[in-house]
């Protein structure tokens, strides 16, 4: 049984749509769902649990699930069926550096292409976001800065690199490697995105870049991956825990 809270994915499907139209909308609705991070790396997904979640018909679901496998979302194996992914250290240390690399050059792009109410939304994300830390709303930053990479990326009118972002798994790597116990959000979180949002409406590609870059690389950094690879290559009794999700 999958345990999440499913609420607003209940009715993620009209009945009267078309097949193509379900299988879209539950294809959508489950990834969603994976990248939200509610549920545990490794956790097994039944078809009958989800169909009855996402209101589709078995072979529309088992559909979903061979598209999602292949995009590796969720892994399928013989007798351990279908399950959410879990990555090795050098598997999330891949990710993010693409990440790192891609997010900075959406940047750059948007400190040239941003129109004024783009950066007018920007604007808007982040005080809400300053808000949230000074309240000490966590749950709500969060969601303050995953809009505000969403608002970077649609800002620099750049389809093929932002294509290329969506492909990324990072939010499955950052919900098996965080640490909830950890500080949130992340300190130093906060002023890294002013820099960013500061160079794009200064129109300063190369600064954009470069505060993406920052921004990205620490986060990434604060996962101590590479201690952990450290530790378990030579099996070193001390552990060291990866910070927090959240950039």
């Amino acid at each position: 049984m999958i345990k999440v809270d499913i609420s607003g994915y209940d009715d993620v499907v009209d009945p009267g749509r078309t097949s193509p139209t379900r299988h879209s909308q539950a294809y959508d609705g489950l990834r969603s769902l994976l990248l939200s991070g509610s549920v545990e790396p490794g956790t097994r997904l039944t078809e009958a649990d989800l169909t009855r979640m996402f209101n589709v018909s078995r072979s529309t679901m088992r559909a979903v699930l061979v598209r999602l496998t292949q995009e590796g979302y969720v892994t399928s194996e013989v007798n351990r069926g279908v399950r959410t992914r879990s990555f090795s250290v050098e598997e999330a240390a891949d990710i993010l550096e693409a990440r790192e690399t891609l997010e900075s050059a959406l940047a750059g792009k948007a400190a040239e292409r941003a129109t004024d109410e783009e950066i007018a939304q920007l604007r808007a994300t982040l005080r809400e976001m300053e808000d949230c830390k000074a309240r000490g709303d966590q749950a709500a930053y969060s969601r303050g800065n995953r809009l505000f990479h969403q608002q970077v990326k649609q800002a620099a009118h750049q389809q093929t690199l932002a294509k290329a972002y969506d492909t990324l798994l990072y939010p499955l790597v950052m919900r098996q490697y965080r640490n909830l116990s950890a500080p949130h959000p992340r300190a130093g979180s906060l002023e890294e995105h002013q820099a960013i949002l500061l160079a794009i409406v200064t129109r300063n590609p190369e600064a954009a870049v470069a505060a993406m870059r920052h921004h990205v690389a620490s986060a990434r950094q604060a996962l101590l991956l590479r201690s952990t690879h450290d530790s378990a290559t030579h099996d070193s009794p001390t552990h060291h825990s990866p910070a927090h999700a959240t950039d």
